[in-house]
């Protein structure tokens, strides 16, 4: 069970390489936004399984306001994590998850992780001097690369991947830090394809994240993400192997999107 809530509170990091590269400068530095928006609420259920059954354990939300930080616009973006009252007398998780996110780069300025899991209580802020190349940590000053994300950022710079442009079997480089480290990952884009889950039906782009290898997720490509195939490309279904059992996470509701959904083609009420 310890698995299954960390494993939950981990699934926003869901977002090296050999053949097929594209150049990183090029994919991460000036991306303009066209997927979101101030306003914009994501709520998703996460489900565990082991030997059959299936459970929900839990929900994230994540918004997005406009926001100033140091006198510039940014994406205020936060996340909510938490496991279901049913769930809090063995394992009670509020986590929360903040980045601050230059509206003109979509480069992460600033971010916060305060968690709360099973009474176990951590908290970080980093800076992000990009200039500077410098990550100032409540742990310390740590050297970063050039255009690198957070965990959050990725998710909203990975919503603005124009995928068109890339061939099945493609990796799309990311640097990412986590935990005061920098993680060079990627992204293999697999296609596209029209997805059915047990919330609707969907025009999709599959894609798998590299993952970083833990005590939660197995190491390498295990992770298979499918997003909307339209500009607003909202995570709509994720599932992957832990190292006891798999999670699988559902879109369940969106408010205040920036485009028309296009590609979502029905949409079933359950739970």
């Amino acid at each position: 069970m310890n698995k299954l809530i960390l494993a939950f509170s981990s699934l926003i990091i869901f977002i090296s390489c050999t053949n097929n590269v594209v150049s990183q400068s090029k994919l991460f530095c000036g991306t303009l936004n066209k997927s979101t928006q101030s306003g914009e609420q994501l709520t998703y259920k996460v489900y565990y399984t082991l030997a059959g059954a299936y459970l929900g354990a839990g929900e994230a939300i994540f918004t997005n306001k406009l926001d100033i930080f140091q006198q510039k616009p940014v994406w205020h973006i936060t996340s909510i994590g938490r496991t279901f009252k049913s769930y809090d007398w063995f394992f009670k998780v509020r986590d929360t998850y903040e980045s601050y996110i230059d509206t003109t780069t979509m480069l992460p300025r600033k971010f916060l992780r305060n968690i709360n899991e099973g009474g176990n209580r951590v908290f970080n802020q980093v800076l992000f001097q990009h200039n500077q190349k410098n990550a100032v940590s409540t742990n310390g000053v740590f050297k970063i690369p050039e255009c690198v994300q957070d965990v959050l950022s990725v998710i909203y710079y990975a919503r603005n991947i124009d995928f068109n442009q890339y061939k099945p079997g493609d990796k799309i480089p990311i640097s990412l830090y986590l935990d005061d480290q920098v993680h060079e990952l990627y992204i293999r884009y697999l296609g596209k394809e029209k997805l059915t889950t047990k919330y609707g039906t969907y025009n999709t782009i599959k894609f798998r994240p590299l993952l970083i290898e833990g005590t939660i997720f197995k190491g390498g490509e295990k992770m298979e993400v499918w997003v909307t195939d339209d500009l607003n490309k909202l995570p709509i279904y994720i599932v992957t192997p832990i190292l006891v059992g798999s999670i699988k996470v559902y879109l369940t509701n969106s408010k205040n999107l920036r485009n028309k959904s296009t590609a979502i083609l029905q949409t079933i009420k359950s739970d």
